[in-house]
């Protein structure tokens, strides 16, 4: 058994690698190390669990909140939410922790389990490896001490989750979005009621796609990895700007009323500048990811703003920004974090936050995403290679050190294996984009002769 939790939680194929008594072991074992379930005297634990539509998401709910139960936890279910609502819930409501069943953008068959520690935060990764060990330690039959009676956790459902959630998200604006027109692309997900009716509370005119989710078609052919649906509408309606979420809606990609995209990085220097000029920016500084684009770090310059950069992926991203009491950063592909009011990435109010930053200066989106220019940059995925042996492989390197002298100073490379899929990332980065093309394809032939 390899390890269970990658960048994001525990994920793989529901009923495959996913099953329904994984779930209900992981929830007994986190009962135990999050909330100190079965082992604390006088200490009534409660968790909020909340799901993505998938259809995998009923069975494994319910594996979820039996096994807290079981271990002594009450249990307030929320039901379909994104998983920035269900860390927001946890915060606010005062639970030990927070369950999300998601897979985020990942095809419909696979699910996943995220665990919130108090507050809503991010579990750190020691509490990760203690669930982790408890759960091999029950896995493999060590006993363990079984509330009865009324020790039993009981079952509720919450339903004012959803409005409580969408006020929050409307308070925190900095203004109105009165007299904007906006395309609102909920990728079948979790937000497919949340972000419509958020943008509609806030006061924007909303033309809605991509949300009938049936538990079957999240992610298919919409959202923030499929742009060509948002990209086509937002000029078709005649809309000032659209936004996309992924099936959970924890992160965020944006339309121009031309119906071209705008990325995580530009998403993010927007808000940079935004919360620059409204005093709102702790430090002057935006923290973000080696995947940024170098455009990205070079408008940020310009704009007398500092730059933190971490390892890829938005817990990394978080921990510098808490390390560094830092109020934004994010994630070229769109998890952005704005520590003032949310605890993870939340697409929603991103989506919400760059309508507001175009109603307050009545400029479109265009203009205001024009403050960065991204350099050619090409990404590549290789899949069915083993990803683990990325660090040790000579081939691989030799074919790193020589893609960086061809590139020089104009360039750079990233290689890295995937969190969340099986696969190995190639990303190429030069000033010309022919020149960028060729020599990802070069490495990711690479990748395959070193590592399949």
């Amino acid at each position: 058994m390899g390890r269970l939790f990658g960048t994001d939680g525990v994920r793989g194929v529901a009923n495959a690698d996913l099953t329904a008594e994984m779930a209900l072991g992981l929830s007994v074992v986190a009962a135990r190390v999050l909330a100190g379930a079965g082992g604390e005297s006088g200490h009534r634990a409660m968790a909020v669990v909340g799901r993505d539509p998938r259809a995998s998401g009923e069975f494994l709910e319910a594996a979820v909140v039996a096994g807290l139960a079981s271990a002594g936890v009450d249990v307030l279910r929320v039901g379909v939410l994104p998983t920035p609502a269900v860390a927001y819930l946890t915060g606010s409501l005062g639970a030990d922790f927070g369950v999300m069943l998601s897979a985020s953008h990942n095809p419909m068959p696979d699910n996943g389990i995220k665990f919130f520690a108090r507050g809503g935060h991010k579990l750190a990764d020691e509490a990760e490896d203690r669930i982790e060990a408890a759960y091999r330690e029950h896995a493999g039959g060590t006993p363990w001490e079984r509330p009865v009676g009324a020790g039993v956790g009981r079952v509720s459902e919450y339903g004012e989750g959803f409005d409580r959630y969408v006020a929050h998200l409307v308070g925190v604006l900095p203004n109105r979005l009165d007299g904007l027109k906006v395309v609102i692309d909920a990728a079948h997900g979790a937000a497919s009621r949340v972000a419509p009716e958020a943008f509609a509370r806030a006061g924007a005119e909303v033309v809605t796609i991509g949300a009938e989710p049936d538990g079957l078609n999240i992610n298919d052919g919409y959202g923030s990895t499929h742009l060509d649906a948002l990209r086509a509408a937002v000029p078709a309606h005649g809309a000032d700007l659209g936004i996309a979420v992924d099936g959970d809606a924890d992160r965020c990609l944006a339309a121009d009323g031309g119906g071209c995209e705008v990325d995580g990085d530009q998403i993010l220097a927007v808000l940079g500048v935004a919360m620059r000029d409204a005093g709102t920016l702790r430090g002057d500084t935006v923290v973000a990811t080696v995947m940024s684009n170098l455009g990205f770090a070079l408008a940020m310059e310009r704009e007398g703003l500092r730059l933190r950069q971490t390892a890829v992926g938005d817990r990394y991203v978080l921990e510098e920004m808490k390390r560094g009491g830092f109020s934004l950063g994010g994630e070229q592909s769109g998890h952005v974090i704005v520590l003032d009011h949310a605890t993870t990435g939340d697409g929603t109010l991103t989506g919400l936050l760059l309508a507001a930053r175009v109603a307050a200066t009545r400029r479109p989106l265009r203009d205001l995403a024009g403050v960065m220019e991204r350099l050619p940059q090409v990404l590549i995925n290789v899949p069915d290679v083993d990803k683990a042996r990325v660090g040790d492989s000579r081939e691989l390197a030799e074919a790193v050190t020589e893609a960086e002298r061809v590139l020089g100073e104009t360039g750079r490379v990233l290689l890295r294996p995937s969190g969340t899929e099986p696969l190995v990332r190639v990303m190429v980065e030069a000033a010309d984009a022919a020149q960028a093309r060729a020599v990802a394809s070069g490495l990711a032939d690479a990748v395959k002769s070193a590592l399949g």
